[in-house]
């Protein structure tokens, strides 16, 4: 396997460390526009090898020719989020870089799988798929194993339990309008609706939305990368390995849960050819509803790029 990690930020760069420390690839480029800084992230990763005991090779490079024939691409590129600001200030700048980056990579590796990471992440994963032409099974934003990984952390931590025992499943647009659902959400086996009542779930909920900007209050001067790169790399494992994961995902609908011409996060199975199906699961009327609304919500925003 060749993978391609386009931007060198924290995001990327832990990303491309997770990648080579876990062996997932034979080769790893990491590229940035700004030289020097994928190819000085590039070497120090790539001298720690030697302990890690990875054989991966780690190529930092502003050009996109070293990048040809990569099998999967990942796109982290844009600005971060400050303190006050929101997922959809972002979203006209970074749709420039992320058309930028996606035409540019596409022309040396067309049978590549694409996973979008960039923010705001179901329209730049929009914006990854009309710019790259390819079909809607290899273009995958990675918003649901996040927002599901953020779910259960706080699942655990409240009910004070091993996290490997809570399930969690977040669905819908990665921002305020995500729609966690507790019924299939659980703990050993049991749903949450079981052992907690209606305002810690609530609770849970709200927190998981707030999740991200949770942690860039923090920060002050940046945004989440742990987090977000464990999550790319859980989906790179499940094509690099063809497992075959039910994971959430933001991916391009026509028609499943009523929903078309957007891209919103929903169940999918992902192997070695990226979107091997969309999961459609049955959802009760608020569910249903706060779907929709997300896929709107989506939509609006894409309305503001005039990409027609």
């Amino acid at each position: 396997m060749k993978i391609t990690v386009i931007g060198a930020g924290n995001v990327g760069a832990t990303s491309a460390q997770r990648i080579v420390d876990s062996e997932l690839a034979q080769e790893v480029l990491l590229v940035d526009v700004a030289d020097g800084i994928p190819q000085g992230k590039a070497l120090d990763m790539y001298e720690a090898c030697p302990v890690t005991g990875s054989d991966t090779k780690l190529i930092g490079t502003t050009h996109y020719e070293p990048t040809s024939n990569s099998d999967i691409i990942v796109i982290t590129a844009g600005i971060a989020r400050k303190p006050g600001m929101s997922r959809d200030d972002l979203q006209s700048t970074n749709a420039d870089i992320v058309r930028s980056c996606t035409e540019q990579a596409v022309k040396y590796s067309p049978n590549s799988i694409i996973i979008v990471v960039s923010n705001p992440l179901d329209v730049m994963t929009y914006v990854a798929l009309k710019a790259s032409g390819l079909p809607r099974n290899r273009v995958i934003g990675m918003a649901g194993v996040l927002d599901s990984a953020r779910f259960r952390a706080f699942i655990a931590l409240e009910y004070g339990v091993s996290i490997e025992d809570v399930t969690a499943f977040v669905l819908g647009g990665h921002g305020d309008s995500m729609v966690p659902l507790p019924r299939y959400s659980t703990i050993a086996g049991i749903p949450l609706p079981e052992l907690f009542d209606k305002d810690t779930i609530d609770k849970l909920v709200q927190r998981t939305r707030d999740g991200g900007a949770e942690i860039v209050n923090y920060l002050k001067t940046g945004s989440a990368y742990y987090a977000p790169s464990a999550a790319v790399v859980q989906m790179v494992e499940a094509i690099c390995k063809d497992k075959k994961r039910i994971l959430p995902c933001a991916v391009y609908l026509n028609g499943e849960y009523g929903i078309r011409d957007t891209v919103i996060g929903v169940p999918i199975k992902i192997g070695k050819n990226g979107v091997e199906e969309i999961i459609q699961i049955k959802l009760l009327s608020d569910e249903d509803s706060a779907l929709k609304k997300s896929a709107t919500d989506v939509k609006d925003n894409l309305n503001k790029l005039h990409l027609d």
